[in-house]
């Protein structure tokens, strides 16, 4: 596992319930013993620094029966409510009630039932199919999330002894099972760290080759890199792109996977600022996930926005500023554009680039780059 301030934070949440674990930085691994009981409850401190906190939710709910879990309020990308994973757990049998702040649910076991989801929401997929995997009889998602990390979770319920079938399509079978059994198990590479490396050689006109890196978790970026003039090969277990010395304008959609995912867009974003030509990008999923064009004007971008569209022109060169960070994926949109600009680029409030990204300074001054992280 990555050593991520979020792996940190659902931690911490494990361990207010009464669960030990262990964290080895060397060996990258998590550690996770489970006691018979456990506090059913995540509390609003933990889940307001992350949001993903609400997918413990439907496990506690199938195996003691009840969970207390806060609501994760506001997110700086726009509205995520979590209506779809409530309406998941009614219709295993959960009662559901808002009560100060929190979310509580009960159910003395919950029973297989038919979902057809109002929108694909990754985390509520997911929630919904681990409740699933311990509720008497059949389920069945419909119109569920089909990217990597649901079918990376399926192949993890599968080895604990779950049955889940059809994660990677838009319909989910789950037949529930009595119990769980411990596994040991290494997650997938993430997709979005790649696709940001892959950016950042892209940008410098580089050469970089991007280990354990899986091609077809990345089809959709990989398409528009190439349509921008990278040269892009899978070789030695991973992904190796080679950047013209200036890209091509090109317009991206964001779209539920397989289309190209949100968590690029602000990446391509940077890479567009210094493209030959014109490029549009439109934002489909979240309504606010353009915090990071005002920091990249700032270095010289030329991008207008109206709504969810944004045109960005591209220009011959980007100067240096202090700019600062509003998430996670624009801290890293901020850090692609000042390995283009001439002279310093210093970016604030990296904390957000820690949440999901391991030592990206490090990696980036591995290739060659120049770049120091400073306590402020």
């Amino acid at each position: 596992m990555p050593d991520l301030a979020d792996v940190q934070t659902m931690l911490k949440v494990l361990r207010t319930m009464g669960c030990e674990c262990e964290w080895s930085k060397e060996r990258h691994e998590a550690r996770i013993r489970v006691p018979k009981n456990v506090t059913p409850e995540a509390p609003y401190e933990l889940v307001k620094t992350m949001r993903a906190s609400v997918l413990v939710l439907g496990p506690l709910t199938a195996r003691y029966g009840r969970s207390r879990v806060s609501m994760p309020g506001g997110c700086a990308i726009g509205a995520r409510p979590i209506d779809q994973h409530l309406k998941g757990l009614k219709a295993l049998g959960a009662t559901v009630e808002l009560a100060e702040g929190y979310v509580e649910a009960r159910a003395s076991r919950l029973t297989g039932g038919r979902l057809d989801f109002d929108l694909i929401t990754v985390t509520g997929t997911e929630n919904v199919m681990m409740a699933a995997a311990l509720a008497k009889g059949r389920t069945l998602l419909e119109n569920a999330a089909r990217e990597p990390e649901v079918e990376e979770l399926a192949r993890v319920l599968n080895k604990m002894g779950a049955k889940v079938s059809g994660a990677g399509t838009d319909i989910i079978t789950i037949d529930g099972v009595d119990g769980l059994k411990p596994v040991d198990h290494a997650i997938i590479p993430d997709r979005i760290e790649a696709g940001t490396l892959l950016v950042a050689a892209a940008i410098t006109g580089g050469d970089v080759l991007v280990k354990e890196a899986v091609p077809e978790h990345l089809e959709a970026l990989i398409a528009k890199l190439r349509e921008a003039g990278c040269t892009i090969t899978t070789e030695g277990g991973g992904i190796r792109l080679k950047g013209p010395s200036r890209v091509r304008a090109v317009d991206v959609k964001t779209k539920e996977h397989p289309g190209f995912p949100t968590d690029m867009q602000a990446q391509v974003m940077a890479l567009m600022t210094v493209a030959d030509g014109t490029s549009v990008i439109t934002e489909n999923i979240f309504e606010n996930r353009y915090m990071h064009v005002a920091e990249l004007r700032r270095m010289g971008a030329d991008i207008t926005v109206d709504g969810a569209v944004a045109v960005v022109r591209g220009q011959s060169r980007l100067s240096g500023a202090p700019v600062m960070a509003t998430d996670l994926r624009a801290s890293a949109s901020l850090v692609l554009a000042g390995l283009k600009a001439e002279g310093k680029t210093t970016v604030s409030r990296v904390y957000h680039l820690d949440r999901g990204y391991e030592h990206l300074e490090q990696k980036l001054n591995a290739l060659g780059a120049e770049i120091h992280r400073v306590k402020g």
